[in-house]
């Protein structure tokens, strides 16, 4: 079956309210006017049937239709309190009944009630007149029942507190005639009993009484004054009884309304008529004008609909004679669109979290508009790029609600412009701009500026100095973009990296705990970790290279000759060497690296300056010319070795030499030695035993005052003490990162063996198998890095050969026919 549009449209507006129903509830309560402010008009909690607790967890409000608030709602106990006292009659004038309308708005879910506040009225207004005094021409001879209309009295109540009653004073001639009109009102007319005479009385003083209802009554009076006149026996007759006019809201002044018009047959003066108001409110009198003469009806003050929307205006037509007629003008007004619609905000959330789930609510509000009609239909948008959306709910309530994850590094808040538009011709519109301020939360970890840092510092810094500076961002804020900096554990050297660098919390400098040794550690790393301060904190981690620069600590040593306080060996040479003998060689290491450990040789003092030379970049000591028979048997030989750093460091050697005939004699009894000399040279020995062993001692002293000086500061273990390494006499270690050829250091070292023969002066000086031995110049405790190695030469004639930057280490062998120890 097909189901009539007219029935469709019927069903779906029965469905509509049903849902409205469901979701907003109206209550009505009552109230007398004139209560004080304070005072409870109506408790909720039942009608809504929530309890006080679940009232204020969902927010309860009460929101006004006007623009003033009347009422407050106590969200704890649900008591609705009037707010300031109410005058029924200046807030809803002669309407009946008199309500305001208010909205009780519950969040979580949203709820909308629509309450109804009846005003009732009080007797507090005594009846009263427009005039103190009435004046009536009434001509004699008029027929008995004439009747001649009294203003009525004005009383502020209603009901049974307006006026009820009517009396006038005795008199001889008059009585009221008190009439109900359709819309429940009193009239009352003036009744003539008995005939007027001219001549017996030409003027009648009487009062009429007013009185109302209430308990108690009240009465208000005015004087009737009547002149008797001669006769006048025409009555002023509008052409209607009640004209009906539509006038255009906001028309604007002098618009004529409506022109009414009376006749009198009557000539003369009794013929003449005007015009004027009969008992109007000053609304009408404020909003329109007549004039006396024409009868037009004129625009005299601002037409608005929401106010007013119908007037009803008396208008009277007296003649000359005093005779009147009266007619009634309705005056109808059409709503124009003259109201933007008003966006009122009840509830803000601000700020969010940017972490907010989508549809979390931001903003509750109400859109009005005061016209009616298409005029007062609004609709409301928003910016289209907004991570926001509006959510229509009831009763012009909108939702402002998240569209998407909000992002505070972004975007830290926005101005939502809402749009609210009506439907009337023009079109007015109005915004409204909400705040929404986003909250951070901490979703971003600390970030360092690079990816890596390397960092430089020089050895044998002092305790506590700055190396280098870390630095990370977060992008959050407050104490969730407030970071720390912290130094991961872990080992360098088998000891903790605390004990070597340490790192301020704070700022992220990063400091030296210790001295730092190129020879122990050349370079370490450190893993900086930096969290921030959020719930969960969040945390980077960055890997910091520190690269020890070398500096030139030290000096160069001697690995040969020995100087280690024995008595030194002598080196012999046959006094029939020529020019360019090699005699021996100088070997020196430095624990440096770099430039700073290329080693230089020179010869420093000498007991013939002329008769030996030193290479400088090898140390080869080799004679200079021819030895002769005037050269000291004995000579002797300091060797400076410098390095090339800066300052430089320098150390000397001192050399033996021994000036031999021959090699034949073990025992070297034919080299005949002065006997001064030996003595000389056994007094020379002993002072410098005696001296090396004062420095020795004041040397053991002065150590073990600075370590118990730094234990007692400090409170931890005593810093590395690298020990200078002991060298065998015949076997010494070299290090192999010592063995650089280009470095002025030993690179391959030489066993040499001197064979003397018995009864010969010929002498056989060989060449054995070369040693390539490792000395150790760092901590004696790490064996790894202690190696000693041999490896086997060819013949001494190839030696000799190879470069001249190589050194060599003579030794000599113990043999029966050696000579010097």
């Amino acid at each position: 079956m097909e189901m009539n549009p007219n029935n469709r449209q019927g069903w779906s507006f029965f469905l509509c309210l049903c849902m409205c129903g469901a979701i907003c509830e109206s209550f009505r309560y009552s109230v007398p006017e004139e209560k004080k402010s304070g005072s409870l008009v109506a408790n909720v909690l039942k009608d809504l049937k929530v309890d006080a607790k679940e009232l204020s967890a969902r927010r309860a409000q009460l929101v006004s239709e006007g623009t003033k608030e009347y009422f407050q709602l106590d969200p704890h106990s649900g008591n609705v309190i009037l707010k300031d006292r109410i005058d029924r009659e200046a807030l809803c004038g002669q309407k009946d009944p008199c309500i305001l309308v208010s909205e009780i708005v519950l969040e979580n879910p949203l709820q909308v009630h629509r309450i109804e506040v009846e005003i009732e009225d009080v007797n507090d207004n005594t009846p009263q007149f427009s005039k103190k005094e009435f004046l009536f021409e009434i001509p004699e001879h008029l027929p008995a029942n004439t009747l001649f209309p009294l203003e009525k009295a004005k009383d502020a109540d209603r009901g049974e507190n307006a006026v009820q009653n009517y009396m006038l004073s005795p008199n001889n001639h008059f009585q009221l005639d008190v009439q109900n009109r359709s819309d429940g009102s009193k009239y009352v007319q003036l009744v003539l009993q008995k005939q007027l005479d001219h001549e017996d009385e030409t003027r009648l003083f009487l009062i009429v009484s007013a009185v109302d209802g209430g308990i108690p009554k009240r009465t208000g009076t005015a004087n009737i004054v009547i002149d008797v006149l001669d006769a006048n026996d025409n009555f002023p007759q509008f052409s209607d009884s009640v004209y009906k006019v539509k006038l255009k809201e906001n028309a604007p002044g002098e618009t004529l309304v409506t022109r009414v018009e009376a006749t009198d047959r009557d000539f003369g003066s009794y013929g003449d008529i005007t015009y004027s108001f009969s008992q109007v409110p000053e609304t009408v009198l404020k909003v329109f004008s007549l004039n006396k003469h024409t009868g037009e009806l004129n625009v005299a003050g601002t037409i608005d609909y929401e106010e007013e929307r119908s007037y009803e205006i008396n208008i009277k037509a007296t003649d000359g004679g005093g005779l009147s007629d009266y007619c009634k003008v309705i005056v109808e007004i059409e709503d124009s669109n003259d109201n933007a619609p008003e966006v009122t905000v009840t509830s803000l959330n601000s700020p969010i979290p940017e972490d907010s789930p989508p549809d979390t609510v931001v903003a509750l509000f109400r859109v009005t508009d005061q016209d009616s009609g298409d005029n007062g239909r609004t609709a409301c948008t928003t910016a289209a790029n907004l991570p926001f959306v509006l959510k229509v709910t009831v009763n012009n309530y909108y939702q402002l609600v998240t569209l998407q994850t909000l992002d505070r590094e972004t975007v830290s808040e926005y101005n939502i412009t809402i749009t609210a538009t009506d439907w009337g011709s023009p079109r007015l519109t109005s915004t409204r701009i909400i705040n929404v301020q986003i909250s951070d939360v901490n979703d971003n970890a600390p970030v360092f500026e690079k990816s890596t840092y390397e960092m430089q510092i020089q050895e044998n810094n002092i305790p506590g100095l700055l190396i280098g500076l870390v630095q990370a961002k977060d992008m959050d804020m407050g104490q969730n973009a407030k970071v720390t900096y912290s130094v991961l554990p872990r080992k360098v050297s088998d000891q903790p990296v605390s004990s070597y660098v340490s790192i301020n919390s704070e700022t992220g400098n990063l400091y030296a705990i210790r001295s730092l040794d190129y020879e122990q550690r050349r370079d370490f790393q450190v893993t900086v970790r930096v969290v921030d301060h959020g719930s969960p904190p969040l945390t980077s981690e960055v890997v910091v290279q520190v690269v020890v620069m070398d500096e030139n600590d030290n000096a160069p040593f001697i690995l040969y000759p020995l100087q280690n306080g024995t008595s030194p060996s002598n080196d012999l040479v046959p006094r029939e060497a020529e020019a360019g003998y090699l005699v021996t060689k100088v070997v020196a290491v430095d624990r440096d690296s770099g430039q700073n450990s290329w080693l230089s040789y020179e010869l420093l003092k000498a007991t013939e300056p002329g008769l030996f030379s030193v290479g400088i970049q090898n140390g080869e000591v080799k004679t200079m010319r021819p030895i002769n028979k005037r050269d000291t048997s004995k000579q002797k030989l300091i060797i400076g070795v410098k390095d090339n750093g800066h300052p430089p460091q320098s150390t000397s050697a001192m050399l033996s030499i021994l000036l031999v005939e021959g090699f034949s004699d073990p025992y070297m009894k034919m080299v005949d030695i002065p006997k001064e000399e030996m003595v000389e040279e056994e007094d020379r020995t002993l002072t410098m035993y005696l001296v090396i062993c004062l420095a020795a001692v004041s040397f053991v002293f002065l150590i073990c005052i600075i370590v118990f000086v730094v234990i007692k500061m400090y409170k931890k273990e005593s810093s590395f003490i690298t020990a200078l390494p002991q060298f065998p006499p015949t076997l010494p270690e070299i290090p192999e990162t010592g063995a650089d050829s280009q470095s002025g250091s030993l690179s391959r070292t030489y066993h040499y063996d001197v064979c003397l023969t018995g009864g010969s002066l010929s002498s056989d000086f060989r060449f054995l198998r070369p040693l390539i031995p490792v000395f150790s110049m760092g901590d004696p405790n790490v064996s790894e890095n202690h190696r000693i190695s041999s490896i086997s030469q060819e013949a001494p004639e190839q030696v000799e050969r190879g470069k001249p930057s190589e050194q060599f280490l003579v030794v000599e062998k113990n043999q029966p026919g050696k000579a010097g120890t």
